[in-house]
């Protein structure tokens, strides 16, 4: 399979969308799809009714196919992006100083940030006036009597290894369901295609190292109930015994960095890489010693992409990625 540029793989994302919003041979179909767009893709002027969404707080009546919506998190603006709907406003880390890279500026430049994820400026939130709320308890349980004040709020469990159901949720409140089925047959085809060229070029048994440097976590490994964990997984990608577990991520002193290693070795950063520990780990005896690195294996990746996309857009750039950095 060939790789695909981000443009391409945007444009033929999109038209899935598309596609699932149209009718059979491109005719107009009546009456409009439950996603609140006619046939023809434009916006249906028959009011979409409410929708009562199963969150993870209870059932929320949210508003049919709403356009000022607020994300508290990089998963929903992720979902929300993918989906066709531009947020009136986002909460990103901390630590990031821009929106992720892998959506284009043209998708982003009109998105307000609202304060970091974890601790949003709810008045700032309000001036938006969003007729919608989307986030998780992880990051905004804690108010959620607050957010719900200002909107119908929407909230997962939490993020990252449930990105798949957390999507239907984020499709169901957004009035998107018959796209976010397409998106998810797209992603599924596409990491079929990427698993069959990794075996046919005899690459699947390559054991693939997920290694995170964050500041004020340490180093941490990530396991197969990640987000990265899980679009490895449907790669068909070996993992590194010491990865190859149940569980999302965990933290190794640099001292036992030898736990890092594979055959191919994929590393990212949360904010300074002098404060989280990279430049030190990676001029380190123990880290020049690792198999991958003496092979010319380990490579840095996106953090924003890797590790906080959490959904089907980022996904589809992780699995190209993925074969390019193996080779196939």
């Amino acid at each position: 399979m060939p790789r695909i540029a981000r443009r391409t793989l945007l444009a033929g994302l999109g038209g899935a969308a598309l596609t699932a919003c149209t009718g059979s041979g491109g005719r107009s179909a009546q009456p409009p799809t439950t996603d609140g767009f006619e046939a023809s893709g434009s916006f249906s002027p028959t009011p979409v009714p409410p929708v009562t969404v199963n969150a993870a707080t209870g059932p929320v009546l949210v508003p049919g196919a709403p356009l000022r919506v607020v994300v508290l998190d990089t998963d929903v603006l992720d979902s929300a992006l993918t989906l066709g709907i531009t947020p009136l406003g986002a909460a990103l880390p901390a630590a990031d100083t821009g929106f992720p890279a892998y959506w284009p500026a043209s998708r982003t430049a009109e998105i307000r940030r609202v304060g970091p994820a974890g601790a949003p400026d709810l008045e700032a939130v309000r001036l938006l006036r969003p007729d919608l709320i989307l986030s998780n308890q992880a990051r905004d349980g804690d108010r959620f009597d607050q957010l719900r004040e200002l909107a119908p709020t929407v909230l997962s469990q939490t993020t990252g290894a449930p990105w798949k159901a957390n999507f239907q949720l984020h499709a169901q409140a957004l009035s998107r369901v018959a796209a976010g089925a397409a998106f998810v047959a797209a992603y599924q085809k596409h990491a079929g295609q990427v698993a069959q060229a990794l075996s046919a070029a005899k690459l699947s048994g390559q054991r693939v190292s997920l290694v995170r440097f964050t500041e004020g976590g340490g180093i941490r490994l990530f396991g197969r109930q990640s987000f990265p964990g899980t679009v490895l997984a449907d790669a068909q990608v070996a993992r590194p015994d010491p990865q190859n577990v149940d569980q999302s991520d965990f933290e190794v002193p640099p001292d036992q960095i030898g736990r890092a290693d594979g055959d191919l070795l994929l590393y990212a950063t949360y904010g300074d890489p002098a404060r989280a520990g990279t430049d030190a780990t990676l001029a380190s005896p123990a880290w020049q010693a690792l198999g991958a690195v003496k092979a010319h294996r380990a490579f840095p990746v996106d953090d924003q992409l890797w590790f906080q996309g959490i959904g089907y857009t980022g996904a589809n750039f992780m699995l190209d990625e993925l074969q390019r950095f193996l080779g196939a």
